[in-house]
């Protein structure tokens, strides 16, 4: 009961955590593995869990997204399908080692990017606007990159966007922050298929319930909230989970 109740509560901090900032991942992971699903699986069977919630929080924020760039939202979602598919196949063939040891390092990269990047943006343009930022085929192609990290491993991807809107078009996060649901939501949406034929997360049923329990109701809580904080202080929650996740993965990595 207490496992049960541990995971459930995870999975209420990580529904509410993607919904407004991103960042789940990094509460329902550990919380799996703390109750003793290996790691891989526990990857696995928390994309699964968080798959709701999220869907969930893009249809809460429906209304609110908004076009990144000059790339059509549903060339954006299929991208993110895509890619969040090729992650996931190489999250079951190919050892984690070597990209776990680089994970801290990409979080220490997107919060140096979202906390700096609209100024540099300003600094390297003079109009700022989508069309003077990136164009679609190299929008698409980052967009694709960031959904493979996604399905593989699923720790600030929402981040990660936010950080690439907000350096190659001038985006702001919280403007952006609809869009960023929607397309986790659609990395996670692949990912999920091919983790529910081919992984074995399905082999602790009641953790699985918990956790996905908890984060439909954080995702759903969570969007509302995201839809009424100011754009400083949602900007102020994405930076302050950024700062928290690479610091707790650097000490975690340092522990080892």
């Amino acid at each position: 009961m207490s496992e049960m109740l541990l995971v459930l509560l995870a999975g209420l901090a990580a529904g509410t955590l993607n919904a407004v900032g991103g960042g789940g991942t990094f509460v329902a992971l550990p919380a799996l593995v703390a109750v003793g699903l290996p790691p891989v699986t526990a990857n696995a069977a928390s994309t699964i869990a968080l798959l709701p919630g999220s869907v969930a929080g893009a249809w809460v924020s429906r209304h609110r997204i908004t076009q990144v760039g000059t790339a059509s939202p549903r060339a954006l979602t299929t991208t993110s399908v895509l890619g969040g598919a090729l992650g996931a196949a190489l999250l079951l063939l190919l050892p984690s080692a070597s990209f776990d040891a680089a994970v801290p390092w990409l979080l220490a990269f997107a919060t140096v990017v979202l906390a700096f990047g609209r100024r540099l943006f300003r600094l390297l343009v003079t109009t700022p606007g989508p069309a003077a930022g990136l164009g679609p085929r190299a929008l698409l192609t980052g967009q694709f990159l960031l959904a493979v990290y996604g399905g593989y491993f699923g720790g600030a991807v929402g981040i990660l966007m936010l950080a690439l809107w907000s350096v190659a078009l001038g985006l702001d996060p919280a403007t952006g922050n609809p869009m960023r649901i929607a397309q986790v939501t659609a990395v996670y949406l692949s990912a999920t298929a091919l983790f529910l034929i081919a992984s074995d997360a399905l082999g602790a049923p009641h953790l699985l319930a918990a956790m996905l329990t908890g984060a439909v109701a954080g995702g759903l809580a969570g969007a509302r909230l995201a839809l009424r904080l100011p754009a400083r202080v949602l900007r102020g929650v994405v930076l302050g989970t950024a700062v928290t996740m690479t610091v707790l993965y650097f000490l975690r990595e340092g522990a080892r």
